[in-house]
């Protein structure tokens, strides 16, 4: 299973906090999918085939602090799933802008959205994709700048950044979370 977490509604469509929700949106449509309202998941639903595995992508219709509710619902719906099957796609505070990295288990880094599906899922196994926005400049709030569309000057590489974050995904579906991380960790000159 492949969450992508966001805000719903169209205030929250092009920040920051969205471009894993972006990431999964993506994905269906390079895989000739569309999402839709699946019953009694809080999330719209996706299935697909990545390399001959049925997964399901996923984006919670919750707000990011209530994730982990649409996350236990598609397990129950679609599992039982390890939660090391399931692969969450989340904006990276402490990443550079445009910088993708994955991630087997770990903590929240102080992420909302990472800390309910811990809290929902009681493990935190689950494999992260995570895709940099950077820290807010000066003294802006960190709720603001996830909140914020991107600058103009971001656009570009967070364009380029979202495709390689579907990369990744997909990465991490075929060959495993060990490649992936090997493949997108290894820091860019």
């Amino acid at each position: 299973m492949v969450l992508g977490l966001g805000n719903p509604g169209a205030e929250f469509r092009h920040t920051r906090h969205n471009l894993g929700a972006d990431v999964v949106e993506t994905l269906a449509r390079r895989l000739g999918q569309r999402l839709r309202r699946e019953r009694g998941t809080r999330a719209v639903v996706a299935q697909a085939r990545i390399g001959g595995a049925r997964v399901v992508l996923a984006v919670p219709e919750t707000y990011m602090n209530d994730s982990g509710l649409a996350a236990a619902a598609l397990v129950r719906r679609f599992g039982p799933l390890p939660v090391d099957h399931v692969v969450v796609v989340h904006d990276e505070l402490d990443l550079p802008v445009g910088r993708v990295k994955v991630k087997a288990g770990g903590g929240t880094a102080g992420h909302n959205g990472l800390r309910s599906i811990t809290a929902h899922l009681h493990d935190d196994g689950y494999v992260r994709v995570r895709l940099g926005i950077g820290k807010p400049p000066g003294r802006r709030q960190g709720v603001d700048h996830v909140l914020s569309p991107a600058r103009k000057a971001e656009r570009e590489e967070l364009a380029v950044a979202l495709e390689t974050a579907a990369d990744a995904v997909q990465t991490v579906v075929e060959l495993g979370p060990e490649a992936a991380m090997t493949r997108y960790n290894a820091e860019r000159a």
